[in-house]
């Protein structure tokens, strides 16, 4: 019998998770700052008389910036680390926001939120989703729903806050605040950022008994790139973010216009965006144990079902009802897809393949958002936005049911 080891709680806890509590502070403060635009809109509406559409139009600028930054930052992560990439988008985004606050024209709110803000809150998801991938070996898909989570934790926080804080001080005020806890979260989280276990001298969680010299299955970035799956991945992501987006971004301004009030309205998308945090840990379970495309097809299948309840939702009651059920299904889908991508085409490029799905969906999430606000202002309602959703949410599903892994890919150990 060998000799007993140290007990394991004698054992410092595993680093990883330190990353993981830092990413996720840094996460919920870049989207939920993207995602609260919703709360301005009425408030930029009433002060300026631009129309929905006009305002709906920074958020799809906003998502194609996002998107395009969260491909170049994730390269360059791959590159340098996350750690130079999210700092230098905390004070990019801080500037934006403080910029924001200071606007007297549409062309202006464009230039600072739209697209400078994107450029900042892009540095944070993408490489911070590739960093969690590298320092978890088993439990990679708790650790990617966590990673997440963030996003909806910034949801669940951000936009009742500026709601509460458009209130009390004006929509400006809110900018300004907003531009400061960038900077401040950004300081704060970076001190415990790390890119890699190595960095440390450890190894990643789960690593240990892992055979020495087990393959990468890492393609270069070019070979990941020309791989008909790689567009095929991108293509449900789009689907499934051009559903979601306008029901999203449109709740809080639908609920008012169904007589319910801003604070309630602002609380609605806040909780959706808390049981979207049930939804994304509860996905990266269902990866670990069942694999990531079928917990993808059963979380897009979801949220399908769900887009379509909202053809019927038209009280307080009814659209809260909706909306957390809604945050699960919109929330379950989003870790998947870098778990996909690292399945699909190795460790060594995920900053870079799940960028380039990243920058595809984002330009999903901007016409879904701007395309709300099209069909309003021609149609006085939102039913056909609900009615367009269900539909490209349904053919995501079809689309995920036909990803198939690259045959290039060297199968891995198991828990690697």
């Amino acid at each position: 019998m060998s000799a007993p080891g140290p007990s394991d709680s004698n054992r410092p806890a595993f680093y990883g998770w330190v990353v993981l509590a830092a990413s996720v502070g840094l996460i919920a403060v870049g989207t939920g700052t993207i995602f609260s635009l919703a709360v301005f809109l009425r408030p930029l509406e009433e002060q300026f008389g631009w129309t929905r559409s006009l305002i709906s139009g920074i958020a799809f600028v906003n998502w194609v910036i996002f998107g395009i930054g969260s491909f170049g930052w994730g390269a360059l992560s791959d590159r340098v680390g996350a750690r130079r990439v999210v700092g230098t988008g905390a004070v990019i985004l801080g500037a934006a926001l403080v910029l924001s606050s200071q606007v007297r024209t549409a062309g202006q709110l464009y230039a600072a939120f739209g697209i400078l803000g994107a450029v900042g809150a892009s540095a944070f998801y993408v490489p911070l989703a590739a960093t969690a991938t590298r320092w978890f070996a088993a439990r990679r898909g708790l650790a990617m729903g966590i990673i997440s989570g963030g996003m909806g934790l910034g949801i669940f926080i951000v936009p009742p806050t500026a709601r509460g804080l458009i209130t009390a001080l004006g929509w400006r005020a809110t900018f300004a605040i907003f531009g400061a806890l960038a900077w401040a979260v950004g300081i704060v989280g970076l001190r415990y950022l790390v890119n890699r276990p190595e960095d440390r001298g450890l190894q990643s969680y789960g690593a240990a008994g892992v055979p020495q010299g087990t393959p990468d299955r890492g393609m270069s970035p070019a070979e990941a790139l020309r791989q008909p799956v790689f567009w095929g991945v991108a293509l449900v992501h789009f689907g499934c973010c051009a559903a979601h987006a306008g029901p999203i971004f449109h709740m809080v301004a639908h609920a008012m216009d169904l007589g319910i009030t801003k604070m309630v309205a602002a609380s609605m998308l806040g909780l959706s965006g808390a049981t979207s945090i049930a939804g994304r840990l509860s996905s990266g379970i269902l990866a670990d144990r069942f694999g990531a495309k079928p917990a993808l097809v059963g979380m897009l299948l979801l949220q399908a079902a769900i887009l379509s309840t909202y053809l019927y939702a038209d009280g307080a009651v009814s659209l809260f009802a909706v909306a957390l059920a809604f945050g699960v299904a919109y929330g379950g889908a989003m870790p998947l897809y870098a778990l996909v991508a690292r399945e699909f085409f190795g460790e060594r490029v995920v900053g870079t393949t799940f960028g380039g799905i990243f920058l595809i969906s984002c330009i999903g999430m901007g016409l879904g958002a701007y395309g709300g606000g099209i069909l309003y202002d021609h149609l006085g309602t939102y039913w056909t936005l609900h009615l367009a959703s269900t539909l490209v949410g349904s053919a995501a599903v079809a689309v995920a049911l036909t990803l198939r892994t690259p045959r290039r890919v060297v199968a891995l150990a198991p828990g690697v």
